[in-house]
């Protein structure tokens, strides 16, 4: 059996040729999945429409079937992923002529991975320069949006393209992106929060405009609402002591910064060197604290108001 799942949604991003994001827009975009045997975790064929590439994702367990699709043998770009339950994703991005045939040395060589996602073309127009292109440009955004551990131990060459080349490859990244967050994976989305022109022209419509601050014992903390949860701000401080009542994914979280050279000692507090990403505010309000604390009840504005009262002032004005 096989299903078609069309997906329509809005996406805010730009581009340009530095892996920055900037330049914002907001406009609507389609993608066509095709679940090749019905199943959303088995081989997914994914295309946007009118966009001359096309994607193939396929886990580990199945990569013997993705050898049956033509798509897979063109020249083009990969990513191989290691999906784990914690915040330690780990990736690795390459190119080839003929993806599958690179990838079968991948299956018997690398032994992280449990999924691929595949991006060739549906014409010949994608060259070997394209491709180093597309190879050395996604493994420095990536690296720029810093959510992945990259197994890359080099750093790709950028092959030179004229100005036309240039832009369609760029172009042809902004479309991986949005194929690969649709996927479940946001490895060229920068953790920061990304506000569309749009949205940010009007502040009462979305919580991502706000800035937030927490204090508690003598500690305080900054922070913003993202797409995918709370964001602690860089420079925020967090509490030495970790009570009972901690949440345990706040704990772990907590153990991994300081193992991972994230928080800075101060002594009596810790100093956060690097943005953090937690899945909720209260989550992030209770790593701050120490203890087990309510996020929309922690969180305030400058001007003092809590989160949770923000939240019920945009939730009413869709009453």
């Amino acid at each position: 059996m096989s299903i078609f799942a069309t997906l329509n949604f809005v996406c805010c991003y730009g581009r340009n040729f530095t892996g920055s994001i900037e330049n914002m827009s907001k406009f609507g975009r389609s993608i066509r999945i095709f679940l090749a045997d019905g199943s959303p975790t088995g081989l997914r064929h994914v295309e946007i429409a009118n966009w001359s590439g096309q994607a193939i994702g396929c886990p580990r367990s199945r990569f013997s079937e993705l050898g049956k699709w033509e798509e897979s043998k063109r020249p083009g770009v990969y990513f191989l992923f290691e999906n784990s339950a914690g915040d330690n994703n780990v990736a690795y991005i390459g190119e080839s002529e003929d993806v599958f045939k690179r990838l079968a040395d991948h299956d018997r060589k690398k032994d992280f991975w449990n999924e691929v996602i595949v991006f060739t073309s549906k014409d010949e127009n994608l060259t070997k320069g394209h491709i180093k292109y597309l190879e050395a440009r996604l493994v420095e955004i990536s690296k720029s949006a810093d959510r992945y551990q990259l197994e890359n131990s080099n750093t790709p060459t950028k092959s030179s393209l004229p100005r036309a080349d240039l832009a369609a490859m760029e172009e042809f990244i902004d479309n991986i992106r949005i194929v690969l967050g649709s996927l479940s994976h946001r490895i060229l989305e920068p953790i920061s929060s990304i506000i569309c022109q749009t949205v940010a022209e009007n502040k009462d419509d979305s919580l991502a405009n706000y800035d937030f601050s927490f204090k508690v014992n003598k500690i305080i903390a900054n922070g913003r609402v993202t797409d995918d949860g709370f964001l602690i701000l860089k420079g925020s401080q967090i509490a030495h002591k970790s009570s009972s009542s901690m949440p345990g994914k706040s704990l772990i979280a907590k153990d991994q910064m300081i193992s991972g050279g994230l928080l800075e000692d101060k002594s009596n507090h810790f100093v956060l060197v690097k943005d953090k990403l937690m899945s909720s505010s209260s989550y992030a309000a209770a790593l701050v604290a120490g203890n087990s604390r309510s996020g929309p009840q922690s969180w305030k504005t400058t001007d003092g108001v809590f989160l949770k009262i923000i939240e019920e002032r945009l939730l009413s004005k869709t009453s």
